[in-house]
């Protein structure tokens, strides 16, 4: 059953209540669920209206791209799910996502995060040569009728606190805390999230994704130059990530001609 909003997150959102419009306005808050993705589906199926926010303390099914699990352990992340509703919007969806949760990070806390294709959330490289670990995930949902789209879920999941990830994530996860060296305020990211999504929103619900696609490759610096392994229409290929296109398809350079990655596994090497 949801339960009354955190003080800190309810504070968050009344400093945050002018930046923001419609997200957060309606918030459903469980200091545990199953995966607030499922929640706000259920919820955006029954009218939930635009903006709708769904926020855990942990997640026991929680997920991610690719039917991975996402460890969602008590006390050491934050959850949040939004329904979304705009058409022109949904093909930006998982690109905005990732600039949103990178600059809103940012904004709460000073950490600069980088951005790894599609939907990666990962520390920056400016601290030398180690592998850029994952801070944050996301996952877009959506569902359609004989209309066309009905809603999409945005999920994202944020790394908070130091945990005992799984033993296959475990040298590829980090946390904003361990990364800055001092506690966060959850309930800061969450109104900087939010507030930053709000901003882009006018210009992708205009169908405009020109700004948004400018300042995602800024953030990405591995979509260009990487070495990578990925599925191609050709099968399994290697070559050199070379930016995305227009509509945020990857780019790899594979001899003398570019694969365009639209989906699946991609391998950084």
């Amino acid at each position: 059953m949801p339960e009354p909003l955190p003080a800190e997150l309810a504070a968050a959102l009344d400093a945050t209540r002018q930046r923001r419009g419609p997200f957060g306005e309606s918030m459903t808050y469980f200091a545990e669920t199953t995966s607030t993705n499922d929640i706000a589906a259920t919820l955006a199926a029954t009218g939930a209206r635009e903006g709708t926010t769904v926020i855990a303390g942990a997640q026991t099914a929680g997920r991610g791209r690719l039917g991975r699990t996402w460890f969602s352990p008590p006390g050491a992340g934050l959850y949040m799910s939004i329904v979304l509703r705009s058409r022109a919007a949904a093909p930006f969806v998982t690109l905005a996502a990732g600039v949103v949760v990178a600059d809103g990070v940012r904004a709460a806390t000073g950490l600069p995060l980088e951005l790894k294709w599609p939907n990666d959330v990962v520390t920056s490289g400016a601290r030398g040569p180690a592998p850029r670990r994952k801070i944050a995930g996301i996952l877009a949902e959506a569902s359609s009728s004989a209309d066309g789209l009905d809603y999409v879920v945005l999920g994202v999941g944020v790394n908070l606190t130091p945990a005992a990830y799984p033993r296959e994530i475990a040298d590829r996860a980090s946390c904003i805390e361990l990364e800055l060296g001092r506690p966060v305020d959850a309930g800061a990211i969450v109104g900087e999230v939010l507030g930053t999504l709000a901003s882009w929103w006018p210009s992708l619900t205009a169908g405009d994704g020109t700004e948004l696609l400018r300042r995602w490759r800024t953030l990405s610096p591995s979509a260009s130059g990487a070495a990578v392994e990925c599925e191609s229409g050709a099968g399994r290929v290697q070559g050199i990530t070379a930016g995305i296109d227009g509509s945020g398809a990857l780019l790899v350079r594979v001899g003398d001609r570019i694969e365009r990655i639209v989906a699946g596994q991609v391998v950084w090497k």
